[in-house]
């Protein structure tokens, strides 16, 4: 098999590829990093969790204050955080299976576990449409990612 045609071991999830007869040395720093993949995945695990803490709150007219959003959004952080240990999500930080599955299955379940024991609303409805949302964000742009570069490779 030709080394070039290979997706180099840095590159994670991204689908990057090195071009041909490029060295480390004059990739982007970014790619050069074993951990970029990891890190944006974990960042926009952790971003879409706040989004859909703050959606949530202004559909319940609660307010928008940052301590507030946190506070919503903490369980649910927390959940997702024990799903990226509990699957090792830094792995294969942005693939749909396991990661994606298991970091939205934990955020739910940790999150609704942790709104219970802390006296915040478990509501049956608020779980369904919980479950909901986390799914399409927390593997919607995994998928996406999945998507683009699948068009890609096939173009290429």
């Amino acid at each position: 098999m030709n080394t070039h045609s290979r997706r180099h071991k840095t590159s994670g999830d991204f689908g990057f590829q090195r071009p041909s007869g490029a060295s480390v040395e004059c990739m982007p720093d970014v790619a050069k990093s074993t951990y970029a993949p990891a890190v944006v995945a974990a960042a926009a695990d952790a971003i879409l969790i706040i989004v859909f803490a703050a959606i949530g709150r202004d559909a319940h007219q609660r307010g928008e204050s940052v301590l507030g959003i946190l506070a919503t959004a903490w369980p649910f952080l927390a959940g997702a955080t024990i799903g990226w240990l509990i699957v090792r999500a830094w792995r294969s930080p942005l693939g749909i299976w396991p990661s994606g599955v298991v970091v939205w299955l934990a955020a739910v379940a940790g999150g609704m576990i942790l709104r219970a024991v802390t006296g915040q609303g478990i509501a049956f409805a608020f779980i369904i449409v919980a479950t909901i949302s986390l799914a399409v964000f927390l593997i919607g742009y995994r998928a996406i990612i999945a998507l683009v570069i699948m068009v890609r490779r096939r173009n290429s």
